[in-house]
């Protein structure tokens, strides 16, 4: 069994408030990279992690990872076997982890099938599991756990990401937001949602990493259809109107910024 743990973008990231269970009230366009972190798993006494890949060593103790901890979510009658290929970066707005507990949910929902409540079961691991268990286009509110059904209009767009390898922890990134509600995603299909969207978290996480600053200026000198910051960072995105402007783009930034790290692929 293989899944890939396709990477988590945030189109658009409004933060609302500040609620009083300490988390953020947002609103989120959710859309996924058709390429990620790579797990396949077999049948086995009982249930196992072994992780590999580029940023492996990011990970620490696999048994206390998302893809141990989504397992022991799971009722099963058999253990699985996991190899996590880790080839995103870790702290990187890309939902990595979550998206590797989404992988997991689809591996035990073709193996054995999923519980009634496996929704619940998915947030309580994470507020972007839930959307990454489906990895389609979806708008989040709430935490970023209430899920409403998007369009496909941006479906096969190409997409390069770019992290400058600056890990970013979520948490300080939301202690410094200012406060200021700037309202609410705008109505229409998802590119327009992420056109006139923005993302409330770049100001912060650039006050702590102000290399993404950077970053965003070379990706918007490569004439994209729009550069933004996801999630809180640092990992940047650039959508292209055709696969040529994409790469022309990771070529100019490899040669300028060579100790970059990035991944092309298609938004699915």
């Amino acid at each position: 069994m293989r899944q890939i743990a396709y990477a988590k973008i945030n189109l658009a990231l409004h933060v609302r408030e500040r609620r009083e269970d300490g988390y953020h009230e947002l609103e989120t366009l959710f859309a996924f990279v058709d390429a990620g972190d790579v797990l396949t798993a077999a049948n086995a006494p009982q249930d196992s992690v072994r992780v590999v890949g580029e940023f492996a060593g990011s990970l620490g103790n696999p048994f206390g990872n998302l893809v141990a901890r989504a397992l022991g979510k799971l009722p099963r009658t058999d253990g699985l076997a996991i190899n996590l290929e880790k080839n995103l970066p870790v702290a990187a707005g890309l939902g990595g982890g979550s998206a590797d507990a989404g992988a997991v949910f689809r591996i035990v929902r073709e193996r054995c099938g999923l519980p009634d409540d496996w929704r619940e079961r998915a947030a309580k691991l994470g507020a972007d599991v839930p959307a990454c268990v489906e990895s389609r286009t979806c708008i989040g509110r709430g935490t970023g756990t209430e899920l409403e059904p998007a369009d496909d209009s941006l479906a096969g767009t190409p997409v390069l990401l770019v992290n400058p390898r600056v890990p970013l922890s979520t948490g300080p990134v939301f202690e410094h937001w200012d406060g200021t509600d700037r309202g609410a995603l705008t109505s229409g299909d998802a590119r327009t949602i992420a056109l006139e969207g923005r993302n409330d978290l770049e100001s912060p996480a650039i006050s702590l990493c102000p290399q993404i600053a950077g970053l965003l200026a070379a990706l918007r000198g490569t004439s994209p259809i729009l550069a933004r910051m996801s999630g809180s960072g640092a990992t940047c995105f650039a959508l292209y109107d055709g696969t040529s402007g994409r790469d022309e783009a990771a070529q100019h930034i490899a040669e300028r910024h060579p100790g970059w790290w990035q991944m092309k692929g298609f938004l699915r």
